[in-house]
């Protein structure tokens, strides 16, 4: 009875992923807390599962890319590498992404490169924001620390048999790989966006003004008005009184409280401050003018899932959001009930306090160049790579954990001042900390219910039958599917007790399997969802979901053919 409970837990969660818009680390916190109900496992696995080695390492990774995405050699760097040809633009661009994303966390990498290389003087933006993301993808398979899929896997085996994943041991398949992922890429840059489309939709905002009760516009036509003439503006939908009335004629009087939905360049927006009576919360608060910002919406933002309204976005961030844009689908109603989401970008009007805010770069990415940069000085940025260093080294060797390594390191960062303990507070990765504290507390709940014993004793005679590495090809086929679905942290928790038992149950050295997880859960090349940079550059690059498909098509089948080729000669079944 345990087991099938057990069983009907780990059902929902995965279904509740797949269809559900809560948050993993709900979902996940959830399934957990209902092990624990039924009493398969206790709070003391509960909280040996939330301090496990790997975890714990992986959570000071995160921490000190706090201070790591403040060297400045990236983006000086990038700027060099921006070419007339865009073949060489991309190669040159792609290696240097993947070599650094192979050390520092890669959504640091394409946060950083992203701002920049959207306003490059030479190529669309829509020609390289998505190879920067596969790239940093890429990149980040090589070493254990280069993302965090290859960490969360690394716990679950260091929970399992004491021992985690050495740090360069995914180096030997990653690496050709990437290069093959790297070629596709290249072949496949034709396909990308034009410059024409790019240009044309990147300015795409919704835009909402408020008809004020003293307005002279009242009672006048659209027309007469002159609100059908705007250049890049176009007045799209009228709210009032909870209809929405679209198309808009030319001859729709205006009432009081209409609230006027504009589509278009929201840079060309300070043209409506001419119309009297013509409101917006940013002109009412004295915020809108040439202090315009872009942001991008990060997912783990506070503000997703609610509206504009709800989230008090003012007072959180001194600033007021002035336009939304969101590739792919066509949004409609009040600007202030529309609920966020990871990828949104936003067009904010933003007060004197806004740099000054801690909590920008836990919530948005800056698109807008002006933003104050926080990189570190020449010889603050070389004492970090050298203690950084230091760390990687004394754990390849053997001298210290790699844990150890990234404490100390904080604390050297601490003591720099690079950042206060109230950001790094800030900073903290939560939701990643609940989705594998409770991803292990599930598996080891799979574990002692017997129901992993059950379906192994089931499936034992089949899986005799299967050639190990059609089971191989099949769990990492399973793992590429679950990130696509719903986000590669998520799909290798799912995916590593699966893997890892079916290996066991067959007789083979369970490696090979681990890696096929690590690596089947980075290869997100064909949706905007399952990796975060993916979803950053989105907007940026004014990408639909077919782009992805269409351009990553190739990548994903080349990266996945030399990983399936090389995983069982490097670790042998």
């Amino acid at each position: 009875m345990e087991s099938l409970l057990i069983a009907l837990i780990v059902a929902a969660l995965i279904v509740a992923l797949i269809f559900s818009r809560l948050s993993p680390a709900l979902l996940f916190a959830l399934a957990m807390a209902a092990c624990v109900l039924v009493g398969t496992i206790n709070m003391q696995t509960v909280m040996a599962k939330a301090t496990n080695e790997g975890l714990v390492t992986l959570l000071l990774l995160l921490m000190v890319s706090v201070g790591l995405e403040r060297l400045p050699w990236l983006l000086a760097i990038s700027s060099r590498a921006v070419k007339g040809s865009l073949p060489r633009t991309l190669l040159s661009l792609s290696g240097m992404t993947m070599l650094f994303s192979a050390f520092v966390n890669n959504t640091a990498v394409v946060a950083t490169l992203a701002g920049t290389l959207r306003k490059n003087p030479h190529h669309a933006a829509s020609q390289i924001l998505l190879p920067i993301s596969y790239a940093a993808i890429l990149g980040g398979t090589l070493t254990l620390i280069g993302t965090s899929t290859n960490l969360i896997v690394s716990s679950f085996l260091e929970d399992i048999t004491g021992e985690g994943i050495p740090f360069f041991a995914f180096l030997p398949v990653a690496l050709p790989a990437a290069l093959a992922g790297l070629a596709a890429m290249l072949v496949m840059a034709r396909v990308l966006p034009s410059a024409d489309r790019d240009n044309a939709q990147v300015n795409e905002f919704l835009v909402e003004m408020v008809v004020a009760d003293d307005s002279r516009m009242i009672g006048k036509s659209v027309k007469d008005n002159g609100l059908r003439d705007l250049g890049e503006l176009f007045l799209v939908e009228i709210a009032r009184q909870g209809r929405l009335l679209t198309p808009v004629a030319p001859d729709e009087q205006l009432e009081a409280g209409d609230r006027l939905i504009f589509s278009g360049d929201v840079s060309q927006v300070g043209i409506l401050e001419r119309f009297h009576g013509l409101r917006s919360f940013a002109i009412d608060e004295g915020l809108l003018g040439t202090n315009l910002t872009e942001v991008v919406l990060l997912p783990g933002s506070a503000v997703i899932g609610h509206s504009i309204k709800e989230s008090e976005f003012r007072s959180r961030f001194d600033a007021a959001v002035v336009g939304v844009h969101r590739d792919g689908e066509r949004l409609s109603g009040q600007l202030g009930n529309i609920a966020l989401r990871g990828g949104d970008s936003l067009m904010l009007a933003v007060g004197p306090d806004f740099q000054k805010r801690s909590n920008l770069s836990r919530n948005f990415l800056v698109v807008d160049s002006s933003v104050a940069s926080n990189s570190l000085s020449t010889g603050k940025s070389l004492t970090v790579a050298a203690a950084m260093s230091a760390a990687v080294a004394a754990s390849v060797m053997g001298w210290v954990p790699l844990a150890t390594g990234l404490m100390f390191l904080l604390l050297l960062m601490l003591a720099m001042k690079l950042f206060s303990t109230a950001e790094l507070r800030r900073r903290f990765p939560f939701e990643m900390w609940l989705i594998v504290s409770s991803a292990l507390a599930i598996s080891q709940a799979v574990m002692d219910s017997g129901l992993m014993g059950h379906a192994m004793t089931f499936l034992g005679p089949l899986i005799g039958s299967v050639p190990p590495i059609a089971m191989l090809i099949l769990v990492y086929l399973l793992t590429l599917a679950m990130t696509e679905l719903i986000t590669n942290n998520a799909a290798a928790a799912l995916m590593f007790p699966l893997g890892y038992t079916l290996a066991l149950t067959a007789g083979l050295d369970p490696m090979a399997f681990v890696m096929a997880v690590a690596l089947g859960g980075s290869a997100s090349f064909l949706t905007p969802y399952g990796y975060t940079t993916n979803l950053m550059v989105q907007n940026l690059g004014s990408y639909s979901r077919a782009d992805y498909l269409r351009f990553g098509w190739l990548v994903s089948l080349s990266y996945s053919i030399v990983v399936l080729a090389l995983l069982p000669r490097v670790f042998p079944f």
